[in-house]
């Protein structure tokens, strides 16, 4: 059964190349195309959309997965939830959306998702495990919400949304191996290979953009399996928000002194830490690289540490994640320098 299943790991990764390779030929005709403007990180006009690979191919391993009685029925419902996310995305991409109305089925879908993940599971809090009721159902909510509009507004650089998600899904799949949790794993490692077939086209210089169709449901997956993973093991969230440290501190550090200097959050900027990194080095791909090199370097071990030591757990995330707060509050809001 192993052999089947990495058969299709393989088989999602290929399929996800070819299918991105298709819509980067049709995106233009189907008004699928990113001009650059001013706050453009890039210089020529490129296909997007091409993240509706990631959501069709993962979409088809998860039914894979269920049909081979590996994915149970309340996961598969929860990450079904993803699909109306997607579909809103790809209609802001070729049609831009008023916020309210992404917003509106955001909230939806995250409504979705815990219904059929009952919520938010208890969480390790030192040595006791702690039920936060009501409370705690909204915070779940929030951050789904998040987790979907932090990858949107992270996805401005080449390669880098993709290479995040895979890492994070990896990293999901190892801790879902460490904690028993075998469908989490294996759900989140069929999405990573579906993102690695994308990063082939999207690596700089991209060939196609994820565009708000893959990057939307990308955060709205990752959440799901977090919030999954944490009913198996109630220190797992704290272990995934360590994953994703790089994407949670930069938006959250961004969006809140953009809050600050009373800018409207869902316009373009180029404010990030990771953009102004990409103007000053002049290269997405080392910015990315930068980025990978933290993940492996220095979150992956917090996040196994977390896991295996579950009292530490919450105080290993911010212990992880206080450098990378540090070193966007220097960064992020400086102002634009030309581009190279």
């Amino acid at each position: 059964m192993l052999t089947v299943r990495v058969l299709i790991a393989c088989g999602s990764a290929a399929a996800s190349y070819l299918l991105t390779y298709a819509i980067c030929k049709l995106a233009p005709a189907r008004g699928l195309l990113d001009i650059p403007n001013e706050r453009s990180s890039h210089q020529v006009p490129t296909p997007r959309g091409g993240g509706l690979a990631i959501v069709v191919v993962s979409t088809a391993a998860f039914a894979g997965l269920a049909a081979m009685q590996h994915l149970d029925g309340w996961l598969l419902g929860a990450l079904m939830g993803g699909l109306l996310v997607a579909a809103v995305g790809l209609i802001d991409d070729r049609r831009p959306l008023p916020a309210r109305v992404r917003l509106a089925v955001h909230l939806l879908a995250a409504l979705w998702a815990l219904i059929w993940l009952d919520g938010l599971p208890p969480l390790r809090l030192g040595a006791q495990v702690l039920s936060l009721g009501s409370a705690g159902h909204v915070l779940a909510l929030l951050g789904i919400l998040w987790s979907m509009n932090l990858f949107n507004f992270m996805d401005g650089t080449d390669g880098i949304a993709a290479s995040e998600a895979i890492f994070v899904l990896c990293g999901g799949a190892l801790l879902g191996v460490l904690s028993g949790s075998a469908q989490v794993c294996w759900a989140a490692l069929l999405c990573a290979t579906a993102c690695l077939g994308f990063l082939l086209w999207n690596w700089a210089p991209a060939r196609i953009f994820m565009g708000d169709v893959g990057s939307g449901y990308l955060g709205y997956v990752i959440a799901v399996l977090a919030l999954a993973a944490t009913r198996a093991n109630p220190a797992a969230l704290w272990a995934w928000l360590i994953l994703g440290g790089v994407f949670f501190v930069d938006a959250t550090v961004t969006l809140l002194r953009r809050l600050a200097r009373g800018e409207r959050p869902h316009e373009a900027h180029r404010s990030h830490a990771y953009q102004w990194f990409a103007r000053r080095w002049g290269s997405h791909a080392k910015v990315t690289c930068a980025v990978l090199a933290v993940d492996l370097l220095w979150l992956l071990p917090c996040a196994v540490f977390a896991l295996r030591a579950p009292s530490f757990a919450a105080a290993t995330a911010m212990a992880a994640l206080l450098p990378l707060v540090l070193l966007a509050c220097v960064v992020s809001g400086r102002r634009e320098l030309p581009q190279r």
